[in-house]
This record gives C-alpha cells, sequence and structure tokens, in this order.
C-alpha cells in the first residue's frame, strides 16, 4: 500500500476573529483589497469554475488580481465545466493555477472502481485523492497560508453560522462574499454581463464532478443535489490540516 501525505503551512499572527470582525462592515471588493493590503503572497484563492464562480473571479480580478487561483481539476467535472473554465479565463486577468490529483481519472477508476458509490468510506477516500491532496499540495507550493473561497452562508446549512475568516486546523480561510443572498449573486452577473455556467439553465443550483452532483428538479431540494443527499462538502470546506492516508 502507498501512503500519500500531505502537509500545509502553519498559520502564524492572524487573529481570525478581529479580522472576521474587520472584514464584516465592508463590501466584498474592499474586503479582498484589504485582505491583499495586509497579506499579499500569503494569499491565494480556489476556484471549481461552478455555478457562481464568475461573481468571486471577477471580483479578484477587479481588487486584487495579483492573487493566484488554484483549480482542482479532478478529472471527473462536466464537459461544460471546462468549457465554461475556458470562457471566463477568456476574459479575466487572473493568475489561474491548475492542480490535478497524484492519480488520472482512468488509474482510479482501474484500481478501485467507482469509489464514490462505495458508502462514506469510499467516498471520502475519493474526495481525499481527487480534492483534497491536490489543494494542499497547492497551499504549499504557493506558500500561501490563507485561502480564499467564494463560499456563501445561503447555500446550505453547513455554512450558516461560518464567520469571515476563520482558522480550520493549520489553514486560515476567508470568505468575502458569505453574507451575499441569492439576488444579490443574480443582480452582480447582470451588473457585469457575466456569462452563466451552461448548466444553470438545466436546473444546476451547485457543480461538482458528474458523477455526484444533480438539478435540483431530480432531488427537490438544493442541498440534496449533492452526493445523494448525504452531505453536501467535498471535504475541501471542512478542517484540514496535516493527513496521512493510505491507498
Amino acid at each position: 500500500m502507498e501512503a500519500l501525505k500531505f502537509e500545509i503551512p502553519a498559520i502564524v499572527d492572524i487573529d481570525p476573529e478581529a479580522l472576521s470582525a474587520e472584514l464584516a462592515p465592508l463590501r466584498a471588493g474592499e474586503r479582498l483589497a484589504l485582505l491583499y493590503d495586509r497579506l499579499g503572497d500569503r494569499l491565494v484563492a480556489s476556484t471549481s469554475f461552478g455555478i457562481q464562480a464568475a461573481v468571486m473571479l471577477k471580483l479578484i480580478n477587479d481588487h486584487a488580481p495579483k492573487i493566484p487561483v488554484v483549480f482542482i481539476d479532478t478529472g471527473f467535472l462536466f464537459p461544460e465545466t471546462y468549457q465554461y473554465a475556458e470562457e471566463l479565463m477568456s476574459k479575466l486577468n487572473i493568475d489561474l493555477r491548475v492542480y490535478h490529483p497524484q492519480y488520472s481519472a482512468a488509474r482510479i477508476q482501474a484500481l478501485w472502481g467507482n469509489l464514490w458509490e462505495n458508502g462514506k468510506d469510499g467516498a471520502d477516500k475519493y474526495g481525499l485523492i481527487t480534492k483534497v491532496e491536490p489543494m494542499n499540495r497547492a497551499l504549499r507550493e504557493t506558500g500561501a497560508d490563507v485561502w480564499i473561497s467564494g463560499l456563501r452562508r445561503s447555500q446550505s446549512s453547513t455554512r450558516a453560522e461560518r464567520p469571515f475568516v476563520e482558522q480550520q486546523k493549520r489553514t486560515i480561510k476567508t470568505y468575502p462574499i458569505l453574507d451575499w443572498a441569492d439576488a444579490q449573486v443574480d443582480l452582480y452577473y447582470h451588473q457585469n454581463g457575466l456569462p452563466r455556467h451552461p448548466l444553470a439553465e438545466k436546473g444546476y443550483v451547485t457543480m461538482g464532478d458528474w458523477h455526484s452532483t444533480r438539478p435540483v428538479d431530480e432531488t427537490g431540494d438544493a442541498e440534496a443535489t449533492r452526493y445523494g443527499g448525504q452531505k453536501y462538502e467535498c471535504g475541501l470546506h471542512l478542517d484540514s490540516g496535516t493527513s496521512d492516508f493510505q491507498i
């Protein structure tokens, strides 16, 4: 058995509660500008090129374009997601860094089959291999210790109580559009002429891998559109830290 081991940088000199309180009264663009002025190359952002990804990418483009943006390409994304990524990147000035799992999609299926169909243990193993390990590698290689994400409280119950800045084990995470409602997201798309993900018009309200994401009209509940309703988070936005797992 082979062990994949990954470690992300330790964080120092940031008080998450104080920084969260400082960001709370600001506009999203002001939050990004403050973070960049304060933390500079300690920052990294992430994108999935999902249903609402264009909002954070446009904000970064306008207010802090030097922040590197990590895209985790699991190898199992919808074709439309890859097409959408190309469209957005042709319109925005973003420092995009693409990371892949250490195992290709074909190799994963050849060795372990459809892990996402093998209950919680299989889904967790799949998430570690395809998402958590590449993201932690990105943090290590960029030298960043503060991670910017486009999570919003209204997206799911698991996000409802999040502060603007939090420490997740060895990672500081911050959410510049955490308090945006769906209507504010829609208005931002309209005001900035941003293209929509091609699958949005087909009833998808969130976006992940093709095998684990369903349109809302098939589930009746936005939180049930991922992983057959068993969970909403893929693992990237749960606690992360130094990890060691056998495959």
